[in-house]
């Protein structure tokens, strides 16, 4: 009989099973297992180890018993009896159920354990700085430093399992419906897209620069010129922006580019692929169509354009309430600024709850909407008596309170959340945040898996927004965004600009956007004159988008599309909260890796290649 010790060493890094697939079908067969050590236990002279892959773990027992005068099995027993966590084993042995009351029903592979007959230590570890185990708690800054061995932790790989899933079915699907995936480049012209660019010098052309691209945008569009009238990429997109909670300078998204096709006929295609994702990771069927919600009635009820619709908490505008009020806060917010434009006092009911909210739970609501430009957070509650409570009650004439009460149906116990400022955008983003603080503290949102998600197509958005510090307009989303059709001439005629409502559409869920888009300029005289009012002139129009605004001259087919974001797509799905537990090696929010310590200084010889110095 040939003995495990004079097995080729080249087998001893082989498997025939993974750690998470013996089951009582493989009861009696002789199989190899690798993998980590995850747990060692010593029990009356019986040694198990909890033998961890990315598939799951296996028992592993090492019975004395069993050794016998067999030289070779004591020294495996004794080898065993010194392993370390995190050492990589090579093992061999029989599978047997597991005695009877010590099945592990928490585990895939608990009813069964391998009786090891040989062993090999592979590779041996030194002390991880911290357990890899599912909820370890350890500051995020160690994790990142060390983000291979965090990435060994059941939950953390279950999230890059899930977001591969994802982007198959995604594939699958857009394959199915016609799309082509296309890469586009990575190193290409600066173009503005609203955030700053990575740069990168080009050594063969000394003194000019690539960027990293924001999005393939003009790219996608160029494809559709080119004929290709479906395409989508898994895209690589970079911003060079400060970072706030959440966002990653380097991103995924879902890119696709369409061409004849409106959102009628392009949304369905979205909507089952969002489906699927659903229905195929999560077991959970979604009803289609998603519904609609202008962008105007998003922000005058929700606060947001991305409004989370499964709790109450509506805003009301009481601006008429008020219109003729001596409060000198509500005559300021509603005075009309030197544009002829006015803004607006909004107000929330948290009905019945009005004795859980203190002054301090005030006070903080206040800062709240201090982050949004908010001066101030007026609160009134009303009283058994049915009295107004409020530091500014003293100020309302008896006919405002009732017409007050009247039109939010106030009762005894209710507190009033309001909200006055002469730019409605600050009114609306303010009362969104503080409505989104007040649902937490009173646990009216769902959490993950609880109620049915809840999708939103969010559309008519404004094509453009004037800027009072620049003295100029900008683009809402992007400078590539049609017009709707109803409002062309007005365009074209540079007339009742902030009227205008834009061809853009987002998809949301659940107070996430998941995906944004719009239909895109196809003419080059439209683009052009886009261009205009966004303050290029025409010499740097051609500057930045000379070969695009060419290319539009030869025959451009109507098209638009959308861009979904993977990572947070897939945070969705997995039910996590930061984008970083759904990436490999994500950086911090100052945009660093503490992994590999970049950015990092590079040679002088290197820049003196690129022509490049740098200021101390």
């Amino acid at each position: 009989m040939t003995t495990a010790k004079t097995q080729p060493k080249a087998k001893r890094t082989v498997r025939s099973h993974t750690c998470g697939e013996l089951r009582k079908e493989n009861l009696d067969q002789e199989v190899t297992l690798c993998g980590w050590v995850g747990k060692r236990r010593d029990h009356g002279g019986l040694v198990f180890i909890d033998l961890r892959d990315r598939y799951g773990i296996s028992q592993i027992v090492f019975n004395p018993a069993s050794v016998g005068s067999d030289a070779y099995l004591k020294e495996v027993f004794d080898r065993a009896g010194t392993l370390r966590s995190e050492t990589v084993l090579w093992c061999r042995g029989k599978v047997r159920a597991r005695p009877e009351g010590m099945a592990n029903a928490k585990m895939a592979t608990g009813a069964i354990e391998v009786i090891c007959s040989d062993l090999e230590i592979l590779s041996k570890a030194e002390t991880p700085p911290f357990a890899i185990e599912e909820d370890v708690d350890v500051a995020e800054t160690i994790r990142l430093k060390y983000r291979y061995l965090d990435l060994r932790r059941p939950n953390l790989q279950r999230n890059l399992l899930i977001r591969h899933r994802m982007l198959s079915i995604v594939r699958n699907h857009l394959d199915q419906n016609q799309f082509v995936e296309v890469e586009t480049p990575i190193l290409y012209k600066s173009t503005p897209e609203g955030a700053r660019d990575f740069i990168v010098p080009s050594r063969l052309n000394p003194g000019t620069f690539y960027a990293l691209p924001q999005s393939p945008q003009t790219l996608k569009q160029l494809l559709m010129v080119s004929g290709m009238d479906r395409y989508y990429q898994i895209a690589r997109c970079f911003r060079d922006e400060d970072l706030r909670a959440d966002r990653q300078p380097e991103f995924s998204q879902i890119d696709i580019e369409v061409s004849f096709l409106d959102e009628e006929a392009f949304f369905p295609i979205l909507e089952n692929m969002v489906s699927k994702l659903w229905k195929e990771i999560l077991g959970v069927t979604i009803q289609t169509p998603f519904k609609k919600m202008r962008y105007a009635e998003a922000m005058s009820r929700y606060g947001s354009d991305k409004p989370d619709v499964r709790f109450g908490l509506e805003l009301n505008d009481i601006s008429d309430v008020f219109s003729k009020s001596q409060f000198q806060v509500f005559q300021g917010a509603l005075a009309s600024n030197s544009r002829g434009k006015s803004g607006g006092i909004s107000a929330i009911v948290v009905g019945g709850q009005a004795e859980k909210f203190s002054r301090k739970d005030l006070d903080d609501l206040q800062a709240v909407g201090a982050q949004y430009g908010a001066k101030g957070l007026l609160w009134m509650k009303v009283q058994a008596t049915g009295e107004l409570q409020s530091p500014a009650a003293k100020f309302f004439t008896p006919e405002e309170i009732q017409a007050l009460k009247a039109k939010l149906s106030l009762n005894p116990g209710d507190l009033v959340l309001c909200v006055a400022d002469s730019k409605k955008k600050v009114v609306y983003d303010a009362l969104g945040s503080i409505r989104l603080n007040v649902g937490a503290k009173l646990g009216m949102i769902p959490k993950h898996g609880e109620g049915d998600p809840a999708f939103l197509w969010v559309v008519n958005f404004p094509l453009l927004e004037f800027d009072d510090k620049e003295n100029r307009y900008f683009a809402c989303h992007h400078p590539f965004t049609a017009p709707r059709p109803e409002f062309f001439d007005d365009f074209i005629a540079g007339q009742n600009l902030e009227a205008i409502e834009a061809s853009a559409y987002d998809l949301v869920l659940n107070g996430v956007e998941i995906g944004g888009g719009s239909l895109r300029i196809y003419r080059s005289d439209v683009q052009g004159a886009m261009f205009k009012l966004l303050g290029l002139t025409p010499e740097e129009a051609k500057e930045k988008f000379g070969f695009f605004l060419e290319a539009l001259q030869y025959g451009t087919p109507p098209h638009g599309g959308i861009a979904f974001g993977v990572d947070r797509l897939a945070a969705l799905l997995c039910g996590v909260g930061p984008i970083r537990d759904v990436m490999a090696f994500p950086k911090t929010q100052k945009g660093t890796c503490l992994m590999s310590e970049s950015p990092s200084r590079v040679s002088p010889e290197q820049l003196a290649e690129l022509g490049i110095s740098v200021r101390s």
